[in-house]
């Protein structure tokens, strides 16, 4: 039987990503243990919702795998949507998501979901809920709130999950990994993370333009807009790549950035949930995140390689870093995306394009480069799915990941003020107007 279609931002006045399930009560979970529900035929039936920039790449990556057959497409964008059919021939085609799932109910195992942010969560939460397997791009959501309950939806749905951040399987993350797990920088009391985003790359710290153009015959605006507040078209402003920047679509630097720099953060530390966040530097417009930032967090110690104090994290972007810091540890030149981490006996940069360094106050130490064979994260989830391997990124991980970079995003409204977070609640201490 046919579900009733969605309109365009039921799922979430409904409240179905609040912690309900009423725009989605026909969308029963199969198995709502922890269990994972693995797939048992020799092919894995895959569904791509956005193909073109990450999804263009997302979709070749997954569909390279030699167990995975491309069983149905979808975009707003025709052209984009006939560039990929041209590789996929054998695909059904769609230009509304909620159609394709409704239409390849029983007929695919998996969907990849490489679209703006802001639709993000309610794809994979509908995906989830028909207990198919999820491939979503970072970040994971557009919002905390969102992060929270799709982390939570993946272990009661048993779906294999993956968040696109493909640089945690590179060799330059897995080889800092396994050094600095060997205690050479003393116990980490304070990261500075940076990015070269957005100058040069979106426009950010603008207002809502003004007018409108006309909407290309070949774009459905309407469905690109999704569950976000309507607003006109204007032409190169926001589809294809430009919306990074607007609050409404995106998530500005930080969204974009964050989950790759600053996953060894907890990746590397075991930190979680924030205790405190302070940022500095201009605000946001009324529709767009400011063209630079800085943000502070202090989290607890959370595993041998923290300092017993704590654990002090700088996010800064725009293309800003510690300068004074960086020179004061002797490393000159560094790279344009990267983390600092600071210890008791060396510092150690960490970058997923480059080799890491590390230094101690007396020079900086030879780079022990251990011998790691390439991994392809695209193909570990397509495993994952068959129960032969493990996810490197899940939603699991990938959700508190996510959630610490839009927290930064929050303190972005209170410039100069310290945010105290109640990670349990999700509210924050005696500042209502932030939750």
């Amino acid at each position: 039987m046919s579900q009733p279609r969605l309109n365009r931002r039921d799922l979430l006045r409904s409240g179905a990503l609040l912690g309900g399930a009423a725009a989605l009560s026909a969308l029963a979970l199969p198995g709502c243990g922890s269990t994972r529900r693995h797939v048992n035929a020799s092919v894995l039936r895959h569904a791509a919702v956005g193909v073109g920039g990450m999804g263009a790449s997302d979709l070749g990556h997954i569909s390279s795998h030699p167990d995975v057959r491309i069983v149905a497409l979808c975009d707003v964008d025709r052209v984009k949507l006939e560039e990929a059919a041209a590789l996929h021939p054998d695909a059904r085609l769609y230009t509304d998501w909620r159609e394709m799932l409704d239409a390849e109910r029983g007929q695919i195992d998996s969907v990849s979901v490489s679209t703006p942010d802001h639709m993000h969560a309610p794809i994979s939460y509908a995906a989830m809920g028909l207990g198919l397997h999820v491939y979503c791009q970072k970040p994971l959501t557009h919002t905390v709130l969102e992060a929270r309950r799709l982390s939570e939806l993946a272990l009661r749905s048993g779906s294999v999950t993956q968040m696109g951040i493909q640089n945690r399987a590179g060799i330059n993350f897995r080889r800092a990994r396994q050094v600095f797990a060997g205690g050479v920088t003393g116990p980490v009391h304070e990261v500075h993370v940076w990015t070269d985003r957005p100058a040069g790359w979106w426009p950010q710290g603008v207002d809502r333009p003004e007018g409108s153009d006309a909407v290309p015959t070949t774009l459905d605006w309407n469905g690109w807009l999704g569950v976000a507040p309507g607003r006109p078209y204007k032409d190169g402003l926001y589809h294809a790549f430009n919306w990074r920047g607007r609050k409404d679509f995106g998530t500005g630097a930080q969204g974009d950035m964050a989950c790759h720099l600053m996953d060894p953060v907890p990746w590397f530390l075991g930190v979680r949930d924030p205790l405190q966040i302070r940022s500095a530097g201009p605000p946001p417009t009324a529709d767009s995140f400011p063209e630079w930032s800085e943000v502070h967090y202090d989290f607890r110690p959370a595993n041998a390689h923290c300092d017993a104090g704590g654990v002090h994290v700088v996010w800064h972007d725009g293309g800003r870093k510690p300068d004074a810091l960086i020179e004061s540890w002797g490393f000159g030149d560094t790279y344009a995306n990267a983390a600092l981490f600071i210890g008791s006996n060396a510092a150690m940069l960490v970058s997923p394009y480059e080799d890491y360094r590390l230094r101690d106050r007396e020079g900086e130490q030879d780079a022990q480069l251990p011998e790691m064979p390439p991994v392809n994260h695209w193909h570990i989830w397509v495993e994952s799915c068959f129960g032969r391997d493990r996810a490197t990124a899940p939603f699991s991980y990938a959700g508190p990941l996510t959630e610490i970079a839009l927290l930064g995003n929050i303190a972005l409204e209170f410039p100069g003020e310290t945010l105290s977070w109640i990670a349990d609640d999700m509210r924050f201490s005696g500042k209502p107007e932030a939750d």
